[in-house]
């Protein structure tokens, strides 16, 4: 796990290396001022030498600048190094999630990605700038300080051996307590962010229906249960600061007993105690200074546990060693396909599916709500894998081909339409990005959505809010139809999408985009009959299996969920709630 995270160091190492060597710099030059000042007191002042006073100090103001260099250069580089490690690791995550199937993105809500790839990083970033500046300069600074006291008073130096000890063995038993409670908190921050998500995202729902209260509550539950941990974690951490004072006074008042009966048998000078008390100060101090390290240390191996479950992910669908790069034409088939989203003992929601359709073909497929409409397209452009079966696009199977090259082919319009921020035109060229404006314009004369995009004051420059706020919804699903025609494809999904449109537009595009692209294979899911009617053929979906696959004729006389369906649509059906009367 720290391997894979230390491997997003990349072109900072050399921040990296120069940190540690900045802090040892720093380390030396600050500890050997205590040294030089024990000199001055007891050769210099104590014997009235003014030459040994000013050169040694002139060493001292040397070391101090030199201390200086050090603890800048350090700062700086360490920030360097650990904001570098920080936008990689976002950087390689992002990437990464980008080559996520569809089954990968269910394993990972929206809202734990985005804790992963801020809170999660941001906590991995200060760790490594801590483990680069002071855990190089905490134990640096302990071990240097002990063997320049154990250098001057054998005897008095001992004590903070025996003190330090005793800290270790407190700090572990409070590390060991309170990492446990550090690790159940940062999934608490993927119920906040997702609260605040969908909060924002459905705020003109939340205004409707008066729910602010409610969803204040909800956000006020889930930041407590972040405050509830925390509290618990610092409550144990928070025992070690006053163990700590009462160790380092403890020491101080041990040693300046000790050290005044020593000055006054003459075992030891008063620059020596000086010194003495100095590095007791930055031995403690240093031990001090671990234990942050330690704390922060707890909370970032979660967050790099839940980091390293991202970059560790397998995407389920790659690309196979020499991919098939061109779609000969739109023909599609269905062999013996189940599927199901739970690879492993999972319940088929697709069963024994065999369809041919050939190139150029108008398909309508409807169904009740959950018979996996959704999922038999999705399979089309290899969204999923199969489980059993093959699925063929152009004679050849979906696995076979370059993905890029096969979903460039076969343009979806899924149901949940999604804008972005940007303009009309920036939002068009997501279909090709080489688009001409004039070709923008064409895509959305076929989509019926030029009439509107010409109403706006900045026509096609219009911006575009995010998620496509500022459009209604029937205009943001013929934007996203003109966005997938500029593909120029060879199959063509529309998975639902003119349910925002009146039936008279609905019609208009379904006859442009026969005219315009009569050698596009068109796969149209509708609630509305009208809406597929005048397909070549129309797929019954039925609990996951096709139950009938025929014209609007035939079906019309044969097959009676589909007669149903119709009838309730045009009237000639009775309510349910009719009762006979005579």
């Amino acid at each position: 796990m720290v391997r894979r995270i230390l491997k997003e160091v990349k072109q900072y190492t050399f921040a990296s290396i120069i940190t540690p060597v900045s802090m040892i710099l720093e380390v030396v030059m600050e500890l050997s001022i205590p040294y030089l000042m024990a000199s001055i007191i007891d050769k210099g002042v104590n014997a009235g030498d003014m030459n040994h006073i000013l050169k040694v100090g002139g060493l001292m103001v040397v070391a101090a600048l030199i201390g200086l260099f050090g603890g800048l250069m350090g700062g700086r580089f360490g920030a360097m190094a650990s904001a570098g490690l920080a936008k990689n690791l976002r950087e390689s995550m992002y990437n990464h999630i980008q080559n996520f199937s569809f089954s990968n993105i269910d394993k990972f809500s929206t809202s734990g990605l985005v804790t992963r790839l801020t809170t999660d990083v941001t906590n991995i970033q200060n760790a490594y700038q801590m483990m680069l500046r002071i855990a190089v300069r905490a134990p640096l600074s302990m071990i240097v300080a002990l063997i320049m006291a154990f250098r001057i008073n054998t005897r008095i130096a001992s004590i903070y051996l025996i003190a330090l000890i005793f800290l270790a063995i407190v700090m572990t038993i409070i590390m060991l307590t309170s990492t446990g409670t550090f690790k159940k908190a940062f999934p608490k921050y993927d119920a906040l962010n997702e609260s605040i998500q969908e909060n924002v995202s459905a705020i003109r729902v939340v205004k409707a229906y008066v729910r602010e209260e409610q969803e204040i509550s909800k956000l006020h539950t889930a930041a407590n249960n972040i405050y509830n941990i925390f509290v618990k974690a610092e409550k144990k951490i928070s025992y070690a600061f006053p163990i700590m004072s009462l160790t380092v006074y403890a020491t101080i008042i041990v040693i300046s007993w000790l050290g005044a009966k020593m000055i006054v048998g003459s075992e030891l000078t008063t620059g020596e105690l000086t010194s003495l008390l100095s590095y007791c100060m930055s031995i403690l101090f240093s031990m001090m200074m671990l234990m942050m390290i330690f704390v922060m240390i707890s909370m970032s191996i979660a967050s790099m546990e839940r980091v390293s479950e991202v970059l560790k992910e397998e995407p389920d669908i790659v690309n196979p060693e020499n991919p098939v790069m061109e779609v000969k034409d739109g023909s599609i088939k269905f062999n013996n396909v189940s599927f199901s989203y739970h690879k492993e003992g999972g319940e088929p929601i697709l069963r024994n599916i065999n369809l041919d359709i050939k190139s150029g073909e108008v398909i309508g497929i409807m169904g009740a709500t959950g018979s996996s409409k959704s999922s038999l397209v999705n399979l089309i452009s290899r969204l999923y894998d199969v489980t059993e079966g093959e699925v063929l696009v152009g004679g050849i199977d979906v696995r076979e081909y370059d993905l890029e090259t096969l979903r460039n082919q076969v343009a979806v319009v899924l149901q949940k339409n999604v804008l972005f921020t940007g303009s009309i035109y920036d939002n068009l060229r997501w279909g090709n990005k080489e688009a001409t404006d004039e070709e923008c314009r064409n895509a959305c004369k076929l989509a019926c959505a030029d009439d509107f995009i010409s109403s706006f004051p900045d026509g096609y420059e219009t911006h575009i809010e995010q998620g496509g706020t500022n459009v209604s919804g029937g205009q943001k699903q013929r934007l996203c139809i003109a966005r997938a025609l500029l593909k120029k494809p060879k199959v063509l999904i529309l998975d639902d999408s003119t349910s925002a449109v009146d039936t008279a537009t609905d019609a208009r595009i379904r006859k442009a985009l026969r005219e315009a692209i009569p050698g596009t294979t068109k796969i149209i899911i509708a609630q509305r009959i009208s809406s597929i009617q005048d397909a070549d053929r129309i797929i019954v979906l039925d609990d996951g299996e096709i139950n009938a696959f025929d014209t609007h004729e035939n079906l019309l006389e044969n097959n009676e969920i589909y007669r149903e369906v119709y009838e309730s649509q045009t009237g000639g059906a009775r309510d349910f709630d009719e009762t006979e009367v005579g």
